[in-house]
């Protein structure tokens, strides 16, 4: 295994095909500041651009909490012009787990909160241990989601849980958040990320070109009617229909062997 870091707080792992962001500020529990943003986006940025990885897990360090969310410290001492130019900072971190071409998965332990649980519903799925608890305080200190929390959580969870949730600012623990399908897998204590992991492992022994056609053609295809749906899809399927992976596939299925993918 192989560690790269990214500024003073995160760091990605790789252990062959699975790439691990983690998210290692302890002793703000994650607070995102401005600087630990753009690491997040220059981790983003250089996973993107990898095509030996094939799925992606974000961690945390911290044995009571995955992000807490807005560094609310730094962000009392910005006058307004600052928060302004912050801005496609902090947005740049989101966008970036948001934008990953090749699944991401999120390993919740303990809070979840604001940015922290906008960072999980930036990825394709979310697995929390029963510590969890997750939520999206800001109309509580007078803002709004601003990470993607407002359009991310009404396409999990429909626009009037969406709402109640956002406008409460309540919080969820595990069990309620796996009801209401605000996370995905409920693992045992403490095994958020080695599932998580698993699961990562499982997606990296599928063709890469396959799954990351597959992803694009969930996301584009979120939010249209089904003729256009089945236009992405189409598009997608395409982009993968002649491809060295489809050859290799089809080989290793009637030969009787595991593919070896080229990834092309």
């Amino acid at each position: 295994m192989s560690e790269q870091r990214y500024g003073e707080w995160v760091a990605v792992r790789r252990d062959g095909f699975v790439a691990e962001l983690v998210l290692d500020r302890p002793k703000a529990m994650n607070a995102v500041s401005s600087e630990m943003a753009r690491s997040i986006a220059a981790a983003c940025a250089a996973l993107a651009a990898d095509r030996d990885v094939r799925a992606v897990v974000l961690t945390s360090t911290h044995e009571r909490a995955f992000c807490v969310g807005a560094d609310l410290k730094e962000r009392n001492s910005l006058s307004d012009a600052e928060m302004l130019r912050h801005r496609p900072v902090s947005r740049a971190a989101y966008t970036g787990v948001l934008e990953l071409p090749m699944p991401a998965i999120a390993a919740v332990h303990g809070y979840a909160l604001g940015g922290g649980f906008e960072l999980a519903l930036s990825c394709d799925v979310i697995v929390a241990d029963p510590t969890a608890v997750l939520g999206l305080p800001e109309v509580s200190v007078g803002v709004i989601p601003g990470g993607g929390g407002t359009q991310l959580l009404p396409r999990r969870v429909g626009a009037a849980r969406a709402a109640e949730l956002i406008f409460s600012a309540r919080r969820v623990a595990a069990g309620e958040a796996h009801e209401l399908g605000l996370v995905d897998l409920l693992a045992a204590e403490g095994g958020a990320r080695t599932e998580a992991l698993e699961l990562a492992r499982r997606i990296a022994g599928n063709s890469p070109v396959g799954v990351r056609a597959a992803k694009k053609a969930l996301r584009l295809g979120q939010g249209l009617d089904l003729r256009a749906g089945l236009e992405v899809e189409d598009a997608a399927w395409r982009t993968v229909a002649f491809s060295g992976d489809r050859a290799e596939g089809v080989a290793a299925f009637n030969e009787k062997r595991p593919p070896n993918w080229p990834g092309e």
